[in-house]
Formats: structure tokens, sequence, C-alpha cells
């Protein structure tokens, strides 16, 4: 983000994650919670699905978890599209971004809630906070008397490297 930009939204921060330490263990421990609760199975290989998903860090498609997966253990790409819904519901993961025919997913379990900036020419995700939005979100279900039950906010265009590559 450049310059402008950021003295533009003064009131956005960039998004924090909780530290590491012990994280992992209590991720898992809530998705095998679900899983019970919902009468799943905690098959090997949805632990580590979500084992992979919960390490990762970064926004990816199944292609990307398919390829990081293979190389440690034999693991359809069947089962991860199975794995995954259950992930979403489980408030772990959320569906991101829809890109060259394919979803794009982010961990999301113990993270701030927020939101994107994407550039379309470099393909680069630029993550920020704004609780404003939660307000805006907050007044306009009110006003139209709608239940909501979150947001999602995206903004595309070109990111200031990509901008003065333009120029």
């Amino acid at each position: 983000m450049g310059p402008r930009a950021e003295n533009q939204m003064s009131s956005v921060k960039k998004v924090e994650e909780k530290p590491a330490a012990g994280e992992l263990a209590e991720e898992m421990a809530a998705f095998r919670s679900y899983l019970k609760a919902k009468g799943f199975r905690v098959t090997r290989e949805r632990e580590a699905i979500a084992e992979a998903i919960l390490r990762n860090h970064e926004h990816f498609d199944v292609d990307e978890l398919f390829m990081a997966l293979r190389s440690k253990k034999p693991i359809s790409k069947a089962s991860i599209y199975r794995a995954i819904p259950l992930m979403i519901e489980s408030g772990i993961l959320a569906e991101v971004y829809l890109e060259d025919g394919h979803m794009h997913y982010e961990k999301v379990y113990g993270r701030e809630h927020h939101s994107h900036l994407r550039c379309l020419n470099c393909r680069r995700i630029f993550e920020f906070s704004a609780p404003e939005l939660a307000q805006v979100e907050k007044r306009i279900a009110r006003q139209e008397g709608f239940k909501s039950l979150g947001h999602k906010f995206e903004i595309w265009g070109l990111c200031s490297h990509c901008q003065v590559e333009k120029d």
C-alpha cells in the first residue's frame, strides 16, 4: 500500500495473528470436538488435512494443499474436497475469493476478522482490519430488518508497486 493509501485509511490497521505457542493443539482439539459433535469420524486423513491447513498462514487453493500433503502422506484430492466444508462449518477455515475458476481459502480460527486488498497484477493479498466496517454492517442490517451473520469485504486493484510499474 502506498503512502497516500495509508494516509487515506488511517483508521485501518494491519491484521495481527495470535501467538503460535500451543495454538495447533488447541485448533486440532476444536476440530476433533466439532467432528464428534456432528457425528463424523476423526480419521487420520481428516487430521492430516486439518493440520496442514492449520499450519498454513497463507491463502491457498485445493491444488496447493494437495501438493503440500502429497509429499508427506498419500491423500486424495477427493478427501481434501470432502474435508474443506467440515473445516468451514467448524469455523477453522473460510472461503476467501474465487480466481481462475477455483476457490482460495484461509485459516480463520483464532484470527481477528479482517478484509482484503487484492492486487490484480501481481496477485498479492494485503490483509487489513477496519472495525468501522462491522459498524456499517450492523447499521445496514438493522435498517433493513436483517439478521447479519457476518460479512466479507474485498478491494481489488493495483498495489503501490504495480502502480509504479504501470506508469
